[in-house]
C-alpha cells in the first residue's frame, strides 16, 4: 500500500471535513506492516491539530476521525476498510434518588452472594467497568478501586458525572459494611474505564480503546453495561483479542423488550449475555430475552451507589450485568485460571430455572452457589 499517498490523502480530508455532512468513521489496516509505516509516517509529518483530530486504535489496527458519510476509501480497496463509528448508550434509566442505603441490596441477597462470603469474596480480583467513570469519595467504593484511565480526557481521573457508573461499580463490589452498601464481589477490585460522556454516550471508538486498556492491564472481567443495534466489526474484533488473552466479556442484552433479539456487544458469542429478571423470579418486562442470552439476574428497582456519596433505584438490563461480573469475580477467587468459555459453561449449568409459563426454557438466573458447587464438579 502507498501509505504516503494514503496520509496525503487524510491530512486533506481531516482538514476539509468539519461540516455537518461528516461523521466519525472507523479505518482498519488489513496488513500490520501498513498500519506501522502509517503511524511512523504520520508522527513525523501531521500538525498537531491533525493528529489530535485523528484517534489511534491500536488493538485493532485502526484510526478513527470524521470523514463524508458515503466515503468508501475505493482508491485503497483490499487495503483498508471503513465502518462508521456508532454512538453507543448505556442500558438503563434512574428511577429514584435516596440518600441512604444500609446492608445487602435485594438483588445481591437474591442470587446468595453472602451465602458465598465465607468462601469467596474476590479478592484481588481486576474488574474493569468501560462506562460513565465512578465516584471516587462515595464512601462505600473507596476501598474498592484502582486508578482506571479516562479516555475522555486522558490527564484527568475517570470521575463519574453521570451516575450510571457509579452504580454498576456499587453492586459489583461496594464494600461499606457498617454505615453503606455491599455489593456481590466485596473485596475485588474495580478499574473504572470512562468511555462515556455525562449523557451516557460513546463512540465504538473508545469502547475499543477500552477494551485494549483492560486487557494490557491484566484486567480478568470487563463489565458492558451498554449496546448498539448495529453491528460493528470493530468492536468484534477487539472482543475476540479480549476473549482470546483469557478476559471474560459480561454484557447486557438492552431494555427493548424483544423476544428474539439482544444488543450488540452482547450478542456475539464471545460474551455473556446477560438478561434481567424481577423480584419474583421473572424475566423483567423490559429486558430482551430469547435464544442470545446466557444468563438472567437481578435488574428492576436496583439500588446502588450514584454521585457525591448518595444512592440511586434504576432498572435495566445494566444492573443485571453488573450482578454477573460481580458473581463472576467470586467464582475466579474460587477458581483462579478458568477460561472465558469454562465460565460461561459453568454459568449455564448453574441457573435456577425462572417462574412464568412464558419464561426460558434453555436458560435461567444466576445463583451464586450453584455456580460455586458447579465449578466443583
Amino acid at each position: 500500500m502507498d501509505t504516503t499517498a494514503f496520509l496525503h490523502w487524510l491530512q486533506d480530508t481531516v482538514a476539509a471535513e468539519e461540516g455537518p455532512s461528516a461523521i466519525r468513521r472507523i479505518i482498519r489496516f488489513q496488513e500490520p506492516s501498513d498500519y506501522s509505516q502509517f503511524l511512523r509516517e504520520w508522527s513525523e509529518l501531521s500538525t498537531p491539530s491533525q493528529q489530535q483530530a485523528v484517534k489511534q486504535i491500536q488493538i485493532i489496527r485502526a484510526i478513527s476521525c470524521r470523514l463524508p458519510a458515503k466515503e468508501t476509501l475505493s482508491r485503497f480497496a483490499g487495503r483498508v476498510w471503513i465502518e462508521n463509528d456508532f454512538r453507543i448508550t448505556v442500558d438503563a434509566a434512574p428511577q429514584k434518588s435516596l440518600s441512604a442505603e444500609k446492608g445487602i441490596p435485594w438483588g445481591i441477597q437474591h442470587v446468595k452472594a453472602p451465602l458465598a462470603w465465607s468462601t469467596t469474596t474476590g479478592h484481588r480480583i481486576k474488574i474493569g467497568v468501560i462506562d460513565t467513570g465512578v465516584d471516587f469519595s462515595h464512601p462505600d467504593l473507596r476501598h474498592s478501586l484502582s486508578r482506571g484511565i479516562n479516555l475522555i480526557n486522558r490527564s484527568m481521573l475517570p470521575h463519574d458525572d453521570n451516575g450510571h457508573g457509579t452504580h454498576i461499580a456499587g453492586t459489583i463490589a461496594a464494600a461499606n459494611q457498617v454505615h453503606g452498601m455491599i455489593g456481590i464481589a466485596p473485596r475485588a477490585q474495580v478499574y473504572p474505564v470512562k468511555a462515556f460522556d455525562h449523557n451516557g454516550s460513546a463512540f465504538v471508538s473508545d469502547i475499543v480503546l477500552g477494551i485494549d486498556w483492560c486487557v494490557r492491564n491484566k484486567v480478568q472481567i470487563i463489565n458492558m453495561s451498554f449496546g448498539m443495534k448495529t453491528r460493528s466489526k470493530a468492536l468484534l474484533n477487539s472482543i475476540t483479542n479480549a476473549y482470546n488473552a483469557g478476559v471474560i466479556v459480561v454484557a447486557s442484552s438492552g431494555n427493548d423488550g424483544k423476544r428474539r433479539s439482544v444488543d450488540y456487544p452482547a450478542r456475539y458469542p464471545q460474551t455473556v449475555s446477560v438478561g434481567a429478571s424481577t423480584r419474583l423470579r421473572r424475566v423483567a418486562p423490559f429486558s430482551n430475552r430469547g435464544a442470545y442470552i446466557d444468563i438472567y439476574a437481578p435488574g428492576d428497582k436496583i439500588v446502588s451507589a450514584w454521585l457525591r456519596g448518595k444512592y440511586h433505584e434504576m432498572s435495566g438490563t445494566s444492573m443485571a450485568t453488573s450482578h454477573v461480573s460481580g458473581a463472576i469475580a467470586l467464582l475466579l477467587a474460587y477458581k483462579p485460571g478458568l477460561s472465558p468459555a469454562d465460565i460461561k459453561s459453568i454459568l449455564k449449568r448453574s441457573v435456577q430455572p425462572l417462574r412464568g409459563t412464558k419464561a426460558p426454557k434453555l436458560t435461567g438466573e444466576l445463583d451464586i452457589m450453584r455456580m460455586l458447587q458447579a465449578a466443583d464438579r
